[in-house]
């Protein structure tokens, strides 16, 4: 038999090595020195049929759930985002955003490019290109199409009306008198006349032919009349009778004011027919209400 047994509660006769203080202090050590990670255990506890609290079963788990990680990563991903957003923004881009917010041109060219800087330089260098040398130039006009709708629109008995963005200078009432009367004078000589329209259905790649003959023979079409142009603050009006001249002067008309509404004076809308619109009031000529005419 050995002189040392190795399990403790021996008899008397037999040395045990865990009793002596030597080994005892080696391991107390040893544990000090093991470090182990930490768990979290999570107890689920039931109670019996006696009432009693059943704590054998536990659960062990990280701390952390799928979502909250998910949730953590989410906040992260913002948190970088708003970091590049605010370290990398390119200054420009940001000068930008706030000339928008007085600028309405400024805003309308840009669009729903703001906060994208790539997307924000394009549009600025397309409004540069479609403005060539005139880029300084103050542009008094708007950015925004006029919207055209008819309203049991009678060509022979019928108003046009305009709606502008704000009450028209005296500079204003002239460029829009003078577009309507050219427009007329041209109606009036018969210049909207379907029946002789040779050189446009012809090529321009040879020197084209021009029948004198038919052109004199043709029957001939013309504006009847037409009434001075009149304004009330921001609404402006003219009557007309278009007479025997075709329809494409309509479109004529409506090519010069696109043109006059992008270039130097902004129009909202243009509405054929209709015998009333906004706050018009009619017979009411008196300057100091807002009334301005046109001598056609």
């Amino acid at each position: 038999m050995s002189s040392m047994a190795m399990a403790c509660g021996c008899c008397s006769h037999y040395y045990c090595p865990s009793q002596h203080p030597l080994f005892n202090n080696s391991l107390s050590s040893s544990s000090s020195q093991l470090k182990r990670p930490t768990t979290v255990v999570v107890s689920l506890s039931k109670s019996n049929n006696n009432g009693e609290i059943d704590k054998s079963d536990s659960i062990k788990g990280s701390g952390t759930t799928a979502r909250g990680r998910r949730l953590l990563k989410v906040r992260q991903d913002k948190l970088q985002r708003e970091h590049e957003r605010v370290h990398n923004y390119p200054a420009w881009a940001k000068v930008l955003e706030d000339a928008c917010k007085n600028d309405t041109e400024l805003r309308s060219v840009l669009g729903d490019s703001i906060g994208n800087p790539q997307l924000m330089k394009e549009r600025v260098e397309d409004r540069i290109r479609k403005k060539g040398k005139d880029f300084r130039k103050s542009k008094t006009g708007s950015v925004v199409a006029a919207k055209v709708t008819f309203r049991d629109f009678d060509p022979l008995d019928s108003f046009i009306w305009f709606e502008l963005y704000g009450s028209p200078t005296d500079r204003d009432v002239n460029l829009i008198g003078s577009v309507i009367q050219a427009w007329y004078v041209m109606g009036r000589i018969g210049a909207f006349n379907s029946s002789n329209l040779q050189i446009s259905n012809l090529s321009m790649e040879h020197d084209p032919l021009y029948d004198s003959d038919k052109g004199f023979k043709v029957m001939p079409s013309s504006f009847h009349d037409i009434s001075d142009v009149e304004f009330q603050d921001n609404w402006g009006r003219v009557w007309v009778d278009l007479g025997t001249a075709d329809y494409f002067a309509i479109d004529v008309l409506l090519n010069c004011l696109t043109c006059l509404s992008s270039e130097y004076l902004g129009i909202q809308q243009i509405v054929f027919g209709g015998r009333s619109m906004g706050d018009w009031e009619e017979g009411m000529t008196n300057p100091d209400y807002g009334y301005k005419s046109f001598k056609i």
